[in-house]
C-alpha cells in the first residue's frame, strides 16, 4: 500500500550535524528530481519504516520500482541498502529534544489545526502499515511464542511508555497473566528489579539510545535468562542486539514530535496473541471478573 504523504514535495527538515542522511539531502536535493527526490523524501520522513524495508518494499510504498530505490540511495552517496541503514539507525539514536521535535512540527503544519490532525493521521496510518508488513507480523508472532511460555510477563516502560506498559499489563492481567511493571527511574529501579526471576518473559518499550535503566535491566535479565522481546525504533542499536525478537514500531517522523499510538496498536494486538494462546485461561478470567465486580456492586457490569 502506497503511503498519501510518498508523493508529497515537503523540504526536508533542517539537517543535523550529526545526521549524515539529512545533511547529504540538504546539499544534493535541489539537483534531484521526480521518482528519485520522492524516495529520499519519504525515506527521510520514515526512517523506521525504511530501516525494516527492503528495496522492494520501499519501491511499492513511493509508487518507483527497485532500481529508482537503489538509484536514490547511490545518489546521496551511499553504497547501497545496507550503508544507508547503518546511518539511519545513527540518526534514530540521536533523537532531538521533545522542545526540537514540537518545534519542527508545528514549523511543518503552521498554525493549521487541520493539517496537524492530518500529520498526526497520516503518521500513524504509516505506522500501521509497518506493523501490518510480513517481516513485522512475522516478528509480533515470535513475539507471543517467546512471551507466553512464561509464568510472569515483566514489561517494562518508563516516561511516556510508562502508562502503555500498565495499560498492557492489566489487559494482560484479565487475560488470566501474571504481570509485572518496570517503571521507575534511577536508583528506584534497583528495587523492582530484585523481584525478577529466571522464570519470567520481559516485554521492553525502549526507543532511542541505550539509556543507563534499560541496560541495567538487559544487564539483569541477562544474568538470569530472562527472554527479552522488544518493541523499539532502534532496529541496528545495541538494544537490538540484546534482545530475542525486536518488534519496529514507528513513534512518528524523524525528528518530529513522539506520537505513541502505533505502539498502543502494538501492544493490544500482543495481547490478543498471547489470549488466543491461552483461550480457555482468558475466557475463565474475565468471567471471574465479571462475578467479582458483580460482588463488588451487587449488579452485573460491562465495564471495560
Amino acid at each position: 500500500m502506497t503511503t498519501r504523504r510518498s508523493s508529497k514535495t515537503t523540504a526536508p527538515s533542517e539537517p543535523d550535524d550529526r545526521d549524515l542522511f539529512a545533511r547529504r539531502l540538504s546539499e544534493r536535493s535541489q539537483g534531484l528530481r521526480g521518482a528519485t527526490l520522492r524516495v529520499l523524501r519519504f525515506i527521510d520522513r520514515n526512517r523506521v519504516i525504511s530501516l525494516a524495508s527492503s528495496a522492494a518494499e520501499l519501491a511499492q510504498r513511493t509508487r518507483t520500482s527497485d532500481a529508482t530505490v537503489i538509484r536514490a540511495v547511490q545518489a546521496l552517496g551511499f553504497s547501497g541498502l545496507p550503508e544507508l541503514r547503518q546511518v539511519l539507525s545513527a540518526s534514530l539514536q540521536r533523537s532531538p529534544t521533545m522542545a526540537d521535535g514540537m518545534r519542527r512540527t508545528l514549523e511543518e503544519v503552521g498554525e493549521s489545526a487541520d493539517r496537524a490532525i492530518s500529520l498526526g493521521l497520516d503518521t500513524h496510518q504509516d505506522g500501521l502499515e509497518l506493523l501490518r508488513s510480513v517481516e513485522t507480523r512475522a516478528n509480533l508472532s515470535a513475539a507471543v511464542s517467546l512471551l507466553h511460555p512464561a509464568e510472569r510477563l515483566v514489561l517494562f516502560g518508563i516516561g511516556p511508555s510508562a502508562p502503555l506498559a500498565h495499560y498492557a499489563s492489566a489487559l494482560l492481567r484479565r487475560s488470566g497473566r501474571q504481570t509485572k511493571v518496570l517503571d521507575r527511574t534511577g536508583i528506584e529501579l534497583a528495587d523492582q528489579l530484585l523481584d525478577l526471576r529466571s522464570t519470567d518473559a520481559l516485554l521492553l518499550l525502549a526507543y532511542g539510545p541505550a539509556y543507563r535503566e534499560v541496560v541495567a535491566v538487559l544487564d539483569e535479565a541477562a544474568r538470569l535468562g530472562i527472554p527479552v522481546a522488544l518493541i523499539t525504533d532502534t532496529l541496528e542499536g545495541k538494544l537490538a542486539a540484546r534482545a530475542q525478537v525486536v518488534v519496529p514500531v514507528q513513534r512518528g517522523l524523524a525528528q518530529r514530535v513522539a506520537l505513541h499510538g502505533t505502539t498502543l496498536i502494538c501492544l493490544e494486538a500482543l495481547v490478543l496473541g498471547l489470549a488466543a494462546s491461552a483461550t480457555d485461561q482468558a475466557v475463565a478470567t474475565l468471567e471471574r471478573l465479571n462475578e467479582l465486580r458483580q460482588s463488588v456492586s451487587g449488579t452485573t457490569l460491562n465495564l471495560v
